[in-house]
């Protein structure tokens, strides 16, 4: 640095070691009351927020900033929902970046669980790479505990016990995609 003054001027440099650089940063937490949780959430809804619209990550937790269990007022919060329908114990919604048209609904929302269901926008896979349009033979591969003993086949969400993937498929090919509660009361 010159400031116009003649002479050498030494600067000290300060090293911080480990417990030094976590008290700061705690404190910094502290001040700021955001907790390692809470960033790594925000995050994950930032990754998922740059996704919306541009294809990503279908689950583990939800999809576009939206995240299954989230109150309604959470939904609503988020901006990124538009009401479709109410009726009785789940209203519908759609993802405004995806819209559904007419007679469909991109998400629905519990009174009692919140955030129970979303659908898959076309153009989005899980993170182990199924899709609307895969084959139910990539699903299976994907998926090997998967459940055909109901009217449509289920597989558990790695990473997420408390959710399923709903498959709905037509000449062996997925047609439907959704990431639910496992207790969900909003479909059958």
């Amino acid at each position: 640095m010159n400031n116009g003054h003649t002479g050498n001027r030494k600067h000290k440099l300060v090293r911080l070691g480990r417990p030094a650089i976590a008290a700061a940063l705690a404190a910094g937490i502290a001040l700021t009351g955001v907790t390692a949780a809470s960033a790594a959430a925000a995050s994950a809804d930032t990754a998922a927020d740059a996704t919306a619209g541009t294809g990503g990550r279908f689950g583990p937790y939800g999809y576009g900033g939206v995240r299954l269990g989230m109150t309604l007022k959470q939904a609503e919060g988020t901006r990124k929902i538009v009401k479709k329908l109410s009726a009785g114990q789940c209203s519908g919604w759609d993802l405004k970046a995806h819209p559904t048209g007419r007679d469909g609904v991109g998400l629905h929302i519990s009174k009692k669980l919140g955030v129970a269901l979303i659908q898959a926008p076309k153009d989005v896979r899980t993170p182990e790479g199924i899709k609307v349009g895969s084959t139910m033979k990539q699903v299976k591969k994907a998926y090997p505990r998967l459940d055909t003993s109901g009217n449509y086949p289920v597989a558990v969400v790695p990473g997420n016990p408390k959710a399923l993937y709903y498959f709905l498929s037509h000449r062996g090919k997925v047609h439907e995609l959704a990431l639910a509660l496992k207790n969900q009361d909003c479909t059958n």
